[in-house]
């Protein structure tokens, strides 16, 4: 069990250049958790137990509005961490975090994690930038929030997916996110029937290809230029 431990954490890019004692430490505070689909892992505002690092799988964070409706903050792909905000705040879970597939995830207890950071710099720098990087993509989130219509949001969104997650075969991008059209609704805060419009004209235009397994960007360039039309448009 330790030494599985030992070698999921060295597959977090934070972690890798920790020395044999460090990793000693850490290995001994964290724990493997597994996951089913679409699976609670915690609850927006309860109290922190753990910080999680996604070791295989896809997890994505959300909030709830008071009519019920599901905002998807983020998500997080295999060697990323959640949350980032409630470290050395005392803060409860800022949102909520659901498996989108079955996912196997490192959880470090909250209390023994940040003691380990107070001790050891290295870690803590990475997760710094992290979160700083974080802050940016969010911070683009809602400019394009106020900027753009759901349409043009929904273009933006599928570029990202292509630049950060996608594989490039050919000319093709293929994009191994089983998300559902509801799942891109919330995460560019909009209706599935918008979503649905808009990814079955790209479809008919020969741009990309949607499935349950994910999706297959086409033809990239297509993409871009609608993007650029979209933001001449709007501009």
């Amino acid at each position: 069990m330790g030494y599985n431990i030992r070698g999921l954490l060295r597959q977090i890019e934070i972690f890798k250049e920790l020395t044999e004692d460090e990793m000693d430490q850490l290995a001994s505070i964290a724990v493997r958790r597994s996951f089913g689909k679409k699976e609670i892992i915690f609850t927006e505002g309860t109290e922190v137990e753990a910080i999680y690092f996604v070791s295989s799988g896809l997890v994505k964070t959300f909030k709830t509005d008071e009519s019920g409706r599901e905002r998807i903050v983020s998500i997080l792909r295999e060697g990323e961490m959640f949350p980032h905000t409630v470290l050395f705040s005392g803060q409860p879970y800022p949102a909520s975090a659901e498996t989108i597939v079955p996912s196997v995830l490192i959880a470090l207890p909250a209390r023994p994690f940040e003691f380990f950071l107070e001790q050891h710099s290295a870690p803590a720098i990475r997760i710094i930038r992290d979160m700083s990087n974080k802050i940016m993509v969010l911070q683009k989130r809602l400019q394009e929030a106020g900027t753009f219509d759901a349409h043009d949001r929904g273009l933006r969104f599928l570029a990202d997916l292509a630049e950060h997650c996608g594989e490039r075969r050919g000319e093709a991008i293929y994009i191994r996110l089983p998300l559902t059209h509801q799942d891109i609704a919330s995460a560019i805060g909009t209706s599935r029937e918008t979503v649905s419009r808009l990814l079955n004209r790209l479809k008919r235009e020969g741009i990309l290809e949607a499935g349950r397994s994910g999706i297959v960007i086409r033809d990239p360039e297509a993409l871009r230029r609608e993007m650029g039309e979209a933001a001449s448009t709007d501009g």
